[in-house]
């Protein structure tokens, strides 16, 4: 890291433990947290960043008098120990060693631990506070931030326009979605529902904004009565022309920065407030309880209905998906011809002109708005970082000899998108075609299994290592997440993952199938498509694919694959090209005819695997 950056952290370490000390605290945690508890966060809120210099999309850091702890997951190691200077940060793996293990292994009897109570959902402060408790310590919510007080050109906070989401596309009336959230209200007994996840408000009033990038929704609060009353508490300067006189009669806007203080004046003592304990502000529950109410710590029904897909949004996620497909197509025969012809004459592709590349493609999709996540381009060494970002100044060459790896999705008006692909254009690195092909058959694997109702995606997992745990490998990521319908591309409560999440999967969820592996220094491998839950005239489980790329043939060795996965893999290249093919350029449908050729019959461009 060069000096000056380091000279920076150091001097916004010495400001933070400056406050800490006026406030009496003798740690504060920093979560990647805004508001809402979600994974992606406007430039106003990215104070994990501004402390630590980690930018990825999932963190927290203790802050005490003289060290500095931050946290992340796998896909990040690489990222912090190359952004966060270890003199200045120590690193930790967020699951090996989890935060609140090390806070009671660290803390000190008597220690005072700062948070910001709009920042931490409940069930983190109930952690914390419990492994403080163990080393005599105590936890302490903070009004306020410390990192704002220092934070001198801190952004403002996001002002993005809030539109209409046609009923053509969302399928339900917000009126309609209330009432099954009013049925639930009633078999919980609850008085209120509060819900503050920004996605969840969008679907459940139809509406879509642009307060963060890539998610289509609008940073805002809401509260439901029992009585059929609903409150948002948002900015109404962003609304479009004409919005307010769409939203339905039952729903009063407050300013956003009420939202506290309308809630006190709803929750009666003895009211049964119902709210999410991992995606809420603990600041809710602190004030539910002051108010001598009770809360109902449960997954928001909000999530659970949104994650069951209706028709309309299935058939659009469809829809979206072909017009997807169109671009990977037209990407994947560009990227074929001119890696090797840029790479022979000296001017090689680099990975920030192909991210461009393939955003240039969408472009031209028919009911295209934006990328869904800022595509990850990346080759060599650079594609064992799961979250790697090109620097479009100094990105790295695709050259021939280093397989590349494109993670890449899109925002449509009927839906949301997103898929890997991993391709090679010559000699391959020792290994690569082993791994290449496990991760594959783990694609297969979990792409074709059947499961019962009350499946949960922890419990089919192991399923998709299975052909890499055979070899001795792994990935350090989960295998599938849910996604949104023209909102967030990593959508709760569906997962499928080595972590336990108690979550049915349903008919209507859409999940990801996506297993890697990664060698670091080397080369990283993904396949990533999107799936449908549906059930089988047997009423078993199953999943129906979304996606329709090429997978590439070339690396798989054909003598470790089994008759059912090459029957699969012709299978569904026979209906990539049928459902693409006559979307596409001339030249991207000779490149689809060529790619998707039965397995048994190489390509003329077919390069034996090594």
């Amino acid at each position: 890291m060069p000096e000056s950056r380091r000279a920076i952290l150091q001097n916004r370490l010495t400001a933070l433990r400056g406050e800490m000390k006026s406030l009496e605290l003798d740690a504060l945690i920093v979560p990647r947290f805004d508001a809402h508890q979600g994974e992606y966060i406007a430039p106003h809120d990215e104070r994990l960043g501004f402390v630590t210099g980690f930018t990825g999309s999932a963190g927290v850091a203790i802050v005490t008098r003289d060290l500095v702890r931050l946290f992340v997951d796998g896909r990040y190691t690489v990222q912090a120990r190359n952004q966060c200077p270890a003199d200045l940060i120590d690193r930790d793996h967020i699951f090996e060693h989890p935060p609140e293990v090390w806070l009671a292994e660290t803390a000190e009897n008597g220690w005072v631990i700062g948070y910001d109570a709009m920042l931490l959902p409940p069930n983190w402060v109930r952690r914390y506070a419990d492994s403080a408790a163990e080393a005599g310590a105590s936890l302490q919510p903070l009004t306020g931030n410390p990192v704002d007080r220092i934070w001198t050109d801190q952004p403002a906070e996001p002002f993005g326009e809030i539109s209409a989401f046609p009923l053509q596309f969302a399928g339900v009336s917000a009126t309609d979605k209330r009432a099954g959230l009013l049925e639930t209200m009633q078999e919980e007994g609850a008085d209120l529902l509060v819900d503050t996840q920004p996605d969840n408000i969008a679907w459940l009033l139809n509406v879509r904004g642009g307060d963060v990038a890539y998610n289509p929704m609008p940073q805002s609060f809401f509260v439901l009565e029992k009585s059929g009353a609903g409150h948002w508490f948002v900015n109404r300067q962003k609304f479009e022309v004409g919005l307010e006189d769409t939203l339905p009669d039952w729903i009063e806007v407050h300013p956003k920065e009420t939202f506290l203080d309308v809630l006190v004046e709803k929750t009666g003592e003895g009211a049964k407030v119902l709210l999410d304990p991992d995606f809420s502000p603990a600041a809710v529950t602190l004030l539910v309880k002051q108010a001598k109410a009770e809360p109902l710590h449960k997954l928001s029904p909000v999530t659970l209905k949104k994650a069951q897909k209706n028709r309309t949004e299935l058939e659009g996620l469809r829809a979206c998906h072909i017009e997807d497909a169109v671009a990977w197509a037209e990407f994947g025969a560009w990227l074929e011809t001119h890696v090797p012809e840029r790479a022979a004459v000296g001017d090689p592709v680099s990975e920030y002109e192909a991210e461009e590349k393939i955003l240039s493609f969408r472009r031209e999709r028919q009911g295209f708005l934006s990328e869904s996540f800022r595509t990850i381009s990346c080759a060599g060494g650079n594609a064992a970082m799961c979250h790697y970002a090109a620097d479009p100044q100094v990105s790295a060459p695709i050259l021939p000899a280093h397989p590349y790896l494109l993670d890449s999705g899109g925002q449509y008006e009927t839906g949301t998108t997103d898929a890997t692909r991993s391709y090679s254009f010559g000699t391959l690195p020792d290994g690569y075609a082993r791994a290449y092909t496990a991760v594959f058959q783990a694609l297969h694997a979990l792409a074709t299994l059947r499961f019962p109702k009350g499946t949960q995606g922890h419990q089919i997992d192991a399923i998709c290592r299975r052909p890499l745990w055979d070899l001795g490998l792994d990935y350090d990521h989960g295998t599938g997440h849910g996604i949104g319908h023209r909102l967030s591309v990593h959508e709760q409560p569906q997962r499928i993952g080595k972590q336990v999440n108690p979550v049915d999967l349903v008919p209507g969820m859409v999940l990801s199938i996506e297993p890697g592996y990664y060698q670091a220094g080397s080369y990283g491998i993904r396949l990533e498509n999107l799936f449908e839950v549906r059930e089988a005239e047997d009423g078993f489980l199953e999943f129906s694919n979304l996606t329709w790329i090429p997978i590439q043939t070339a690396p798989l060795l054909r003598d470790r694959l089994g008759t059912a996965e090459i029957a699969w893999l012709d299978a569904y290249h026979a209906e990539v090209e049928k459902q693409v093919g006559d979307k596409c350029s001339d030249k991207a449908r000779e490149w689809l005819q060529d790619v998707c050729r039965p397995i048994g019959q190489p390509s003329p461009h077919w390069r034996q695997a090594v």
